[in-house]
C-alpha cells in the first residue's frame, strides 16, 4: 500500500508543510544570525522543500546568487540546521519538527541548460511561407 501511495506524489499535507517550512527557512536566512562565515552576507534562495510522508524529515533545495560558494554554503547550512529546526518549532504548530537537510538546487542549472538548448535550435524557414508573403 505504501509504494502505491508514493507513486501519486506528495500529499496535500506534505505540500502544505513543505511550503510552510520553506517560508520559515527563508525568513531565518533573511535574519542571518549565523556563526558560519560562509553564510554571512550570502544571498541564498530556497527553491523547494520536500517533506517525507511522516513529516519528520525535510530536504531543502537551496542555491546562492549566481551559484557562488555552494561547496561551502551547503555544509554550513547543514551545520546550522539546529537553528532552522528551532525556528520551525517556534513558528509552526506541527506535532514533530522535521529534521532539515540542505542540498544544492539543480533546477536552476537544468532550466538554464534547457534554455540554451532551445536557443540553439535552428528551424529552417518553409519555402511556402516565403511565396505566400509575396
Amino acid at each position: 500500500m505504501k509504494s502505491h501511495m508514493s507513486e501519486k506524489g506528495p500529499s496535500q499535507r506534505q505540500l502544505r508543510v513543505g511550503e510552510q517550512v520553506k517560508q520559515i527557512i527563508a525568513e531565518t536566512l533573511l535574519r542571518g544570525h549565523f556563526h558560519h562565515e560562509a553564510l554571512i552576507d550570502a544571498d541564498i534562495t530556497v527553491g523547494e522543500v520536500r517533506v517525507t510522508p511522516d513529516l519528520r524529515n525535510a530536504r531543502a533545495f537551496v542555491m546562492s546568487l549566481g551559484g557562488k560558494n555552494m561547496d561551502a554554503i551547503i555544509p554550513a547550512l547543514n551545520e546550522e540546521s539546529q537553528q532552522f529546526s528551532k525556528a520551525i518549532n517556534r513558528q509552526s504548530n506541527m506535532k514533530f519538527t522535521p529534521k532539515v537537510t540542505f542540498v544544492k538546487d539543480e533546477s536552476f542549472e537544468e532550466a538554464q541548460r534547457i534554455d540554451e538548448l532551445l536557443r540553439s535550435v535552428h528551424i529552417p524557414k518553409d519555402d511556402d511561407d516565403e511565396t505566400a508573403e509575396e
